[in-house]
């Protein structure tokens, strides 16, 4: 009856007092309110043990059997349903155990009771089964999930605070246990303030039609309706993030941090769920971590770690112990860690950007590039890590790699500009500190080894061979060499970035200037190896500090480790230069005393024509997506114009495209922009 009521319950007050606040001063029962609720056929163990609100009156309290210590708030107001009925705040037919309910909540028609809960203000609760707490629980904090690999050996402790790079290191960092031992302690102290043996449902929360509810934290504002069964788990709701549970759900050992959605028969067993996830059509999980921005539907997942972003919505893909993040699944996408040797150990992971499409198959342990697409099946083990942007195709059961490629892709850039635009977090509070950049140290350090190995492989096996051999995967001659091409302007392009980043807005007396005040770099942070800390870009050196202080025991606390990633990306563009200028002077092969205005016009005029270049490329792809072939299946038993009217109608011009007229625009601004810099140097020239 009261299914997809969220956002449509309303309270209109009854009085002129406001009462948005819990009561604080309670007083006995009068001998007068007693008599009444008896008339009203209540019952209670000890009338004496119920405390009530100053302003208390039992006129809205029906068929209501009390037992234990119960604190009763006031009453005054009336919640407006859908379809224009109205139910005024108070409790009917139901059972209350140790029980404090706030002012104005509407509870009616539990089937069994409500035991050692605190309950919020106006908060609507009818058609439940059972609601309780017993014993003393931690609400799904420091509960185990054996994430990637399913005989254990990574269990990550789930925790309210946990963030994507915590459990990151937690998962993945097990050659330094002590790092590992301490980082448990932490959990476990936050664990312990969170152990109760009575639990809180929030303020403005509708609980409606759902059966079986224990030991289950729950936040403001949150919507539970239709959940079949809740159990050792904290909804993290808020009023900024409301999160919903919707019809047939099931999740025991969980935890659903703000802004969530799970619907429709999802089943969750031993998961964390990050903030603006959405889990949905009968959607099934054991022994997974997914945060920010998840959206999973229809199929199944098993101990994987989906990092920010991570997207399945098909019913015949199954994603197993592999790590992920701004990851695409395709339909019948699929992984195996059982080899039927000693069973289920094994894993992967598909580093941030990867794409599966329809009936890819990836016989785990493997390891795929940033970036990449994976098409067919791989059986052969294939570690693609340094050719990032890649395409994986199978072909007569062997893995052909095409290096770079998918850097003129339009789906590549495509992605880039959606994520930050599909970024659904309204929690001021974010848990996880996410780089969206697709050029960044992380992915150009492995293009510049990328280009090195290809270089040596056309090297030792020469330039005319048709076929070279790289780990498990074969790379065609043309493949090579485009790959080195790509990989150079992807280089040009971040580089030359960087500097135009750098210069912006200043003017210049003398080369030594730029030399000594305007490229040196603002810290020595940021050189050498960079690291993705699942979304998370940042210095290793600096992931390797924190994780000394948590192993030294200088850093103590959830919220000061949280701290340190929000630190690290905050100061992102400061280190990036740091490694940015390391590896310009390399590249450009410049000493940093005799650099001058004639050296970075140079960068800046190979920084342009990459640019260009890119995006012509990325434009020609766009263009596939107009051509006749694309047309296919367009118009009704009609000719040929037909078929090309019915396209525009449905797909538009190519010209008029949102996204092709934005590349264009870039070409043009890139352009305008690198001669800005140049005409500002001009004079030193």
């Amino acid at each position: 009856m009261y299914r997809n009521i969220r956002t449509m319950i309303s309270c209109t007050n009854l009085t002129k007092k406001n009462n948005s606040t819990m009561a604080t001063n309670y007083r006995l029962l009068t001998p007068a309110e007693i008599a009444q609720l008896e008339k009203q056929l209540c019952v209670a163990d000890s009338w004496e043990n119920i405390q009530v609100a100053e302003n208390f009156t039992p006129t809205h309290i029906h068929y209501t059997r009390f037992s234990g210590t119960i604190r009763l708030g006031v009453f005054e107001k009336e919640f407006q349903l859908p379809g224009g009925m109205s139910k005024h705040a108070g409790l009917c037919r139901v059972t209350l155990h140790n029980v404090t309910v706030g002012d104005n909540c509407c509870i009616e028609n539990v089937k069994n009771y409500i035991a050692n809960y605190t309950i919020g203000h106006d908060t609507f609760i009818e058609n439940v089964d059972i609601i309780l707490v017993d014993r003393e629980t931690s609400f799904g904090n420091g509960v185990e999930v054996s994430v990637l690999n399913e005989t254990g050996g990574r269990e990550v402790m789930i925790h309210d605070r946990l963030s994507a790079h915590e459990a990151y290191i937690m998962a993945l960092y097990r050659h330094r246990p002590q790092l590992i031992e301490r980082m448990k302690e932490i959990v476990q102290a936050y664990v312990k303030e969170r152990t109760s043996d009575s639990g809180q449902i929030g303020s403005h929360v509708t609980i409606v039609d759902a059966g079986y509810i224990k030991n289950v934290f729950v936040g403001d504002y949150c919507q539970i309706e239709g959940t079949s069964r809740l159990k050792n788990g904290s909804i993290n709701s808020n009023e900024h993030d409301p999160v919903h549970v919707g019809s047939g759900v099931i999740c025991d050992d969980f935890i659903i941090s703000s802004g969530s959605n799970v619907e429709d028969g999802t089943m969750l067993s031993r998961c964390f769920v990050g903030q603006a996830c959405h889990m949905g059509h009968n959607y099934s999980a054991s022994d997974s971590l997914f945060f920010s921005n998840c959206q999973e539907e229809n199929g199944e997942a098993c101990a994987i770690f989906a990092g920010p972003f991570t997207v399945t919505h098909h019913k015949s893909t199954l994603l197993i112990a592999g790590m992920f993040s701004f990851m695409n699944a395709g339909s019948g996408s699929n992984q195996s860690n059982h080899m039927y040797k000693l069973g289920p150990i094994h894993q992967g992971a598909l580093e941030r950007g990867a794409k599966t499409t329809s009936d890819s198959y990836i016989l785990w342990p493997a390891r795929i590039g940033a970036f990449s697409l994976v098409m067919g099946r791989h059986v052969k083990h294939p570690d693609t890590s340094n050719l990032p942007f890649s395409y994986l195709i199978e072909e007569k059961n062997t893995t052909y790699l095409a290096p770079g490629v998918n850097l003129r892709s339009v789906g590549t850039i495509r992605d880039a500009q959606k994520w930050p635009k599909r970024d659904k977090r309204k929690d001021p509070d974010r848990l996880d500190q996410i780089n969206y950049n697709l050029l960044s140290p992380y992915t150009i350090q492995k293009m510049m080894t990328g280009r090195m190995i290809l270089k040596d492989l056309s090297k030792v096996s020469g330039e005319t061979s048709e076929i070279y051999s790289y780990q498990s995967a074969k790379i065609r001659n043309s493949a090579l060499n485009k790959g080195i091409k790509f990989y150079e302007m992807a280089i040009h392009k971040f580089l030359g970035n960087s500097v135009i980043k750098r210069l912006e807005n200043l003017h210049f007396t003398s080369d030594e200037e730029i030399r000594c005040i305007r490229l040196q770099p603002d810290t020595a942070v940021g050189g050498g190896e960079w690291v993705d800390v699942s979304g998370l870009i940042a210095p290793k050196s600096e992931v390797e500090r924190l994780m000394q202080e948590i192993e030294t025991g200088s850093l103590t606390t959830v919220a000061e480790m949280h701290a340190q990633f929000a630190e690290m990306h905050r100061n992102y563009y400061t280190y990036e230069w740091t490694w940015a200028y390391e590896k310009m002077l390399e590249f450009y092969q410049l000493d940093a005393s005799r650099i001058t205005a004639k050296d970075i016009v140079a960068i800046v005029k190979q920084w342009q024509q990459s640019v260009v270049e890119l995006d012509k490329m990325v434009y020609e792809d766009a263009r596939k997506e107009f051509s006749l072939s694309s047309m296919t299946g367009f118009g009704a038993d009609g000719t040929r114009r037909e078929q090309e009217l019915d396209f525009e109608q449905v797909r538009g011009a190519f010209e008029s495209n949102p996204f092709v007229t934005a590349v264009l625009e870039h070409i043009r601004v890139k352009t305008e922009l690198g001669n800005e810099l140049i005409a500002r140097l001009d004079n030193l020239l």
